[in-house]
């Protein structure tokens, strides 16, 4: 069963552990999943990302929408989302 994290708004987050593989991949082909990330370095990516694939699954969380990443103050990763991670680095996002 799909477990999200519930913050003060209606933004949530969906936990890799609490994701079976099979509602994780029909997520995924759903489009209901667009990007991950790290939980403990509120660091988002491409879900094609290398970097994203090596990162702990108890660290990873997913997100449905930009809107979603950004109300939870994640930042770009430097390696899948250059363009993006610039504009942050540079302080324009």
């Amino acid at each position: 069963m799909t477990q999200l994290v519930n913050t003060t708004s209606t933004r949530n987050m969906l936990k890799h552990k609490s994701l079976s593989a099979i509602e994780l991949h029909q997520k995924i082909k759903q489009n209901s999943i667009v990007y991950g990330g790290n939980i403990k370095l509120k660091i988002y990516g491409t879900l094609h990302c290398k970097s994203g694939k090596q990162m702990k699954k108890e660290n990873r969380v997913f997100f449905t929408s930009i809107d979603d990443v950004l109300f939870h103050k994640f930042r770009p990763c430097g390696h899948c989302m250059r363009t993006e991670y610039k504009k942050w680095k540079d302080g324009l996002i």
